[in-house]
């Protein structure tokens, strides 16, 4: 169906509202060292971005709107969801010969020739909108993609500096420069990138994705933990999720191997100084070792004791969630939701079967609701 190789790019059969699709795209090609990292470790840097390709919305199904009445746009995304790149190109064409100020056809024009591996004709297109008055974060978006299959880094990094000037709060971006300054090996301005994305807009999952795998690489504790579990909280479900959880699992060994949590990790950070003082406190409670029912043990302590001390000086959304599934007793099926398959998959699995209704609780609430964060709860760093 897709003329694309599977390694170049994978289509998400998702459709998140009329004519509005969602691709994962290819991350930046990384070189030398970084490359073989990549292959060699489970929390190497797999870069994931995500664009939202808008199309016309139709108020009746393709299938019950007559030919002649489809537009231009609705035929050309009938086509790309077959993978006809070239019938989708040919329709926008046409239609843009008709309709030469439609910024929007061009910008499916641009994608769909990017889609066709046509990254000449993507560029020529897309860069005029890019350069004009009429740009979006959409359309930085689509040249960077361009730049990304071109590997084309220098005019990526000059795009992203200049879309970040005309859109200095947009996550997406912050997060996609960050991927090509990781690619560069730039770690820790890639990092602040991230960073800037997730004061930006909290509710963006990518940049929390890309940060905690970038923190877990440090010395740093505490961040890997508490953005990774924030990311499986807005993206639960997804092919990433999985990956996450057992970095967190990870995270959690590696906080508690050296008997000085403290060491090396940012006190002069108030908020970090208080989650790791408390997490000192719990320790005993995973001497016997660091598994799905240890945690949820030194979880629950641990947010007993943060509301005692801290709560009312650093509001954390995650922490409130912890407080409210202790209240409606689904505190353990989440900590097994999180740690359970990814520490000892069969003793997962007898969980879920003794504990089936207290699971089916929980997943029901994971799916149903809506993961929010507030915009004045950044505790993080940018320097």
């Amino acid at each position: 169906m897709n003329n694309l190789p599977k390694n170049d790019i994978q289509q998400l059969q998702t459709v998140t509202g009329p004519g509005r699709y969602i691709f994962t795209l290819p991350h930046w090609p990384a070189k030398g060292p970084i490359k073989d990292t990549m292959r060699r470790t489970v929390f190497a840097a797999l870069l994931t971005l995500v664009l939202a390709i808008s199309l016309p919305a139709q108020e009746t199904p393709i299938s019950q709107t007559p030919a002649s009445q489809e537009t231009p746009a609705d035929l050309a995304k009938d086509f790309m969801r077959e993978g006809d790149y070239t019938n989708a190109i040919l329709v926008l064409n046409k239609a843009i010969e008709q309709q030469g100020s439609n910024i929007q056809l061009k910008k499916d024009l641009a994608f769909a020739y990017y889609m066709n591996r046509e990254y000449s004709r993507a560029q020529a297109v897309i860069r005029p909108i890019v350069d004009g008055r009429d740009a979006d974060v959409q359309s930085y978006q689509m040249l960077g993609m361009v730049y990304k299959a071109t590997e084309e880094r220098k005019e990526a990094e000059k795009m992203y500096k200049a879309a970040l000037k005309r859109f200095p709060n947009s996550a997406v971006l912050h997060n996609e420069y960050g991927e090509m300054l990781w690619s560069r090996k730039d770690f820790p301005q890639a990092a602040e990138q991230w960073e800037k994305g997730i004061r930006s807009d909290p509710n963006y999952p990518g940049n929390y994705y890309n940060a905690a795998k970038y923190y877990y690489l440090t010395v740093d504790k505490v961040w890997a933990l508490l953005y990774g579990e924030i990311f499986i909280n807005l993206e639960s479900f997804s092919k990433r999720t999985p990956e996450i959880k057992s970095l967190l699992l990870e995270g959690y060994k590696k906080l508690f191997t050296d008997n000085d949590m403290m060491k090396n990790q940012n006190l002069k950070n108030e908020f970090v100084k208080a989650y790791l003082e408390t997490m000192q406190r719990q320790a005993q409670t995973i001497s016997a070792g660091v598994t799905p029912d240890a945690l949820s043990a030194l979880r629950t302590r641990f947010i007993l004791d943060w509301f005692g001390k801290y709560g009312e000086k650093f509001p954390y959304r995650l922490f409130d969630h912890h407080r409210q599934l202790a209240k409606e007793g689904m505190f353990d099926a989440y900590n097994q939701w999180i740690f359970g398959a990814a520490g000892n998959l069969s003793a997962f699995q007898q969980w879920t079967a003794t504990h089936n209704e207290a699971y089916e609780k929980f997943t029901t609430l994971q799916k149903s609701r809506v993961f929010k964060l507030p915009a004045n709860q950044y505790y993080g760093d940018t320097k």
